[in-house]
């Protein structure tokens, strides 16, 4: 099965200059706990709601600081190419929850681990993606 048949299109976004408030609302209103950062739909970063917490409150971080300030850029994609299986397998090494799919750099959809678990041709792989990435980390100490 393609990724494309599993994934979500047009994902919302934020840019750059996109404020925490802004961005915490957004993910209150479409209850989800990531939002892509792009400029002109190119993927720049994404952040969690978990940015939030620890890279932003726990810094004193206002809502008003510019989400650029905590943005993940360093983001692990699929493409339109791609089978749900390859991607439970890049979900799994990497333990990701989300994978956002891109077309020549530009943010075409997104998928989670929960979409593959609906795709019946993937509930192996997914029950091991889903494995891999809660396997606990060491707590840094």
């Amino acid at each position: 099965m393609n990724i494309t048949e599993v994934m979500t299109s047009n994902v919302e976004s934020c840019n750059l200059k996109s404020s925490c408030g802004e961005v915490a609302t957004m993910m209150k209103k479409l209850d989800v706990g990531i939002i892509p950062i792009c400029e002109d739909d190119k993927l720049l970063g994404l952040i969690t709601d978990r940015d939030l917490v620890v890279n932003g409150l726990a810094n004193n971080f206002s809502a008003n600081t510019q989400i650029s300030e905590m943005i993940t850029t360093d983001v692990i994609t699929g493409t339109k190419h791609m089978s749900v299986e390859q991607a439970a397998e890049i979900m799994s090494q990497y333990q990701i929850r989300r994978l956002p799919i891109v077309e020549d750099g530009k943010l075409i959809g997104m998928v989670s681990l929960g979409d593959l678990a609906v795709s019946n041709a993937s509930n192996k792989k997914t029950g091991k993606a889903l494995e891999d990435i809660s396997l606990p980390a060491e707590p840094n100490k």
